[in-house]
């Protein structure tokens, strides 16, 4: 059960609109290492951890990422309030606006639209394990891109507070692997499966 409180969890709160910004930061919104294919993958392999602790750490990791998804359509969402359509033209933003007005659309930067398709919920702990650490170095490389185009420090900002949470993520998935790495035994590390190995 999840309990929703109507706050986020970092504030943002930016004061110039810029349609080119939105661009690409909405890549963290539905963007092929973004926050909803990270929430919904963390979501989805809870079942199958073999452990508690691990079965735990997606729960809340999982949940986590819903609250980053919030933050990134809010971010997107100031910066394409009440934009001319002029703007719009010039900053970059004409074909998603076509397609989206302002709304906030699970989408890359590139304009390809999100899709399960780029989550992996394998149903093996070392697997899934491993493609979360990647998904948390892609997902904080994406954060580092956007910092290197942005200069707004009210962007900058939130953005830098959700690049440490990958951070975070990464450090724990870590953790957890080598929780996994305790617990099996070490001549089926890989493999998982006993019969495999003999």
């Amino acid at each position: 059960m999840f309990v929703y409180e109507k706050k986020l969890q970092y504030p943002v709160k930016i004061k110039n609109p810029n349609p080119m910004y939105a661009k690409f930061i909405l890549t963290q919104y539905g963007g092929p290492d973004g926050e909803l294919g990270a929430s919904l993958r963390y979501l989805s392999q809870r079942f199958t951890m073999p452990y508690p602790e691990l079965r735990a750490l997606l729960t809340d990791v999982g949940t986590e990422e819903l609250g980053h998804l919030e933050m990134i359509g809010t971010i997107v969402c100031q910066l394409t309030r009440n934009l001319t359509v002029d703007e719009i033209k010039a900053g970059g933003y004409a074909d998603y606006f076509v397609d989206h007005t302002t709304g906030i659309y699970p989408s890359a930067a590139s304009g390809t639209p999100w899709s399960a398709a780029g989550m992996q919920s394998k149903g093996d702990v070392i697997a899934d394990l491993v493609e979360n650490l990647a998904a948390e170095q892609k997902a904080r490389v994406t954060y580092d891109n956007i910092l290197r185009m942005v200069d707004d420090p009210d962007v900058r900002d939130p953005i830098i507070f959700l690049r440490e949470r990958e951070i975070v993520h990464f450090q724990r998935f870590g953790e957890c692997l080598e929780i996994t790495k305790e617990k099996l035994d070490r001549k089926n590390l890989y493999a998982i499966n006993p019969a495999f190995d003999k």
